[in-house]
């Protein structure tokens, strides 16, 4: 990394996805993304689970003899492996895994292994927790309350700002994040947009999400949510490849961006906890009764539990958001 001023997104472009970058070098993340945070599919098998009722259902609708399996941003492949392991006997799944950084070796081999999402097929597009690492710009209201980049220096983190926002990038503040007093920040949320519109625009038929933590017009954050976390911490962000930078996702904008794409798809956005409980995953205990009749299977069913109230969790991962696009399928209501 060289020690120079750059906008944020060209510097965590270079910080995560570059040669030596954390989602790229071995060498800085022999572990990969779970040795660093712990997402839903890391808290509990019941998050796999619940994706693969998702795309069950999704395949009696679709009524085809093979359906795809896409997870963006796809890690180790660890939700994969998960959802292949839970799906019924007899439905005919083709995976993709979506990732930037090299196949991992043991990987189930029916998992093909892609830079980019496969275009033209049918089925279900899964990305949790992808669009919070696509690099933005971040933008600072000054002491008139001009927008205007913010510049990161790369070796330690430092910020300063630079020029004034203007053109496209302005007109998404204005639209869906708009900054005026000193002091505010915000993250130019396009990238995500033009990604997430590009992940639904594959999916000839089916179903598109993405998780991960939001918020919408009318309740940004008022100095923006960018950060950093390492070894399981979160820290300041740095863009030297040392640490994942992260920032939440204005998950009403990617929505838009799918409908001004052309792409005829229905919309919902919702939350995780209101999501998994459609999919079976509620975190309510178990009769007390139980322990009398079956002790063992009320300890499994008190773990499973304790594992569905986590990844519901206010204040937790149940904050998450939803956001739903069925693609060539009729409207149903949420």
């Amino acid at each position: 990394m060289t020690d120079e001023w750059r906008g944020w997104r060209e510097a965590a472009q270079a910080a995560l996805y570059g040669d030596e970058g954390f989602y790229r070098s071995p060498a800085r993340s022999p572990e990969g993304p779970a040795g660093h945070f712990r997402t839903s599919v890391h808290a509990s098998p019941l998050f796999a689970t619940a994706v693969a009722r998702l795309l069950t259902g999704i395949a009696r609708e679709l009524d085809m003899g093979t359906v795809a399996l896409v997870d963006v941003g796809a890690g180790r492949g660890e939700l994969l492996t998960g959802v292949l392991a839970a799906l019924p006997e007899g439905l005919d799944v083709t995976p993709y895994a979506v990732e930037v950084a090299a196949r991992p070796p043991g990987l189930d081999p029916r998992i093909e292994w892609c830079a980019e999402p496969p275009a033209g097929v049918t089925g279900l597009l899964f990305a949790n927790e992808w669009l919070d690492n696509v690099p933005v710009e971040v933008a600072e209201a000054d002491a008139e309350g001009v927008p205007r980049y913010v510049r990161v220096r790369t070796s330690d983190g430092a910020e300063r700002l630079g020029e004034a926002v203007t053109g496209a990038d302005a007109a998404w503040l204005e639209r869906w994040w708009p900054l005026s007093a000193p002091g505010e920040r915000a993250e130019i949320g396009r990238p995500r947009d033009r990604a997430w519109a590009g992940a639904v625009g594959s999916l000839t038929a089916g179903l598109a999400v993405a998780v991960d933590y939001t918020h919408v017009r009318g309740g940004r954050p008022p100095f923006g949510t960018l950060t950093g976390f390492r070894g399981g911490r979160e820290m300041r962000p740095v863009p030297d490849g040392s640490c994942d930078l992260t920032a939440h996702v204005a998950l009403d904008a990617c929505a838009a961006a799918v409908a001004e794409a052309g792409i005829d798809a229905s919309t919902e956005l919702t939350g995780q906890r209101a999501a998994l409980r459609r999919l079976g995953v509620g975190g309510d205990r178990p009769p007390l009764s139980l322990a009398a009749s079956d002790p063992a299977g009320y300890v499994r069913a008190l773990a499973a539990a304790g594992e569905a109230a986590e990844l519901t969790a206010r204040g937790g991962l149940g904050d998450f958001g939803w956001l739903l696009h069925r693609v060539g399928l009729p409207v149903v209501s949420p």
